[in-house]
Order: C-alpha cells, then structure tokens, then sequence
C-alpha cells in the first residue's frame, strides 16, 4: 500500500515538489495545498510510522522541538492571530503535522469562533483555495525566510 506522505517527501527529493519549504533534521516543511486558511503548513515527519510514540525518544523530542519551531516561524510569516496544530493521520497514516495560522473572522460565514473544521471540506479544500503558482511561491520564500531567523 502506498504513503500519500512518503510519495510527497519522495518529490521533494526529486525536486518536484513546488510546495516544499525547508528541510529540518527531523522532517520537511510544506506549505498546504490548500489555503483557505492562509499560512496552512504541513510538517512531514522524516519517519514513517504512524503514531507519534513510535518514534525513538530522541527523535521525537527533536521533532517536537521543530514542529514548535516551524509553529512559531508560520505564526510570524502569516502574521497569524492564532496559531491551530493538529497531528491527526486518519486518511494518511504517517506522522504528519497540520499548522493552521489563523485570522480574526476567518471562519465567516460558518461560525464566529471554532476549529477549522467547522468549514465544509469542499470549500476549506475546493480549487478556489489552491494558491497560484506565483503566490505559491511567495509563501514559499515568506516562510523561508522566517525559518531562517528563528535557527540562528
């Protein structure tokens, strides 16, 4: 059976993966593929298992070392009011983590206050929220940027 995320990490390996980030010790950082919450980023563990405990204790602490440092680093570069982390892996079961930055009132006109999943998944993850290329990019090297700053 295949891994959604181990193909994703295999194209940012190739090079053909336009929504890669950065790569850390312990994993890669993408932006999502759908941002109908702007500044959305997925963090792939380098790991394939598919619970968190799995990972040897100093790995683990290593990636959540990271994950709070690209957690800070989207917060910044998105200019986030409020920072949503989730590490579900239901669909794809490989360590992954969700990074949502959010924004006063961006769950209108679905609720006031909530998590993201209170917006339909057609329209959180429709064509009407993929990036252009060129904003794409621009997230890319925004978020880049940030993670810079933050590792020295």
């Amino acid at each position: 059976m295949s891994c959604f995320i181990c193909e994703r990490i295999e194209m940012i390996k190739n090079r053909t993966n336009p929504w890669f980030v950065k790569e850390l010790e312990t994993g890669y950082v993408v932006i999502g593929d759908f941002q109908y919450f702007y500044g959305r980023t997925i963090f792939l563990c380098k790991e394939h298992v598919t619970e968190l405990h799995y990972l040897e204790p100093d790995f683990k602490q290593k990636h959540l070392m990271e994950m709070a440092l690209v957690e800070e680093a989207v917060a910044n570069a998105f200019h986030a009011d409020k920072m949503n982390l989730e590490m579900l892996g239901n669909g794809d079961t490989h360590v992954h983590w969700h990074l949502f930055a959010r924004h006063d009132g961006d769950l209108q006109p679905y609720a006031e206050k909530g998590p993201v999943w209170w917006v339909p998944l057609d329209v959180m993850e429709g064509e009407n929220s993929r990036p252009s290329e060129e904003k794409l990019a621009e997230m890319v090297k925004t978020l880049q940027v940030e993670l810079e700053k933050l590792e020295k």
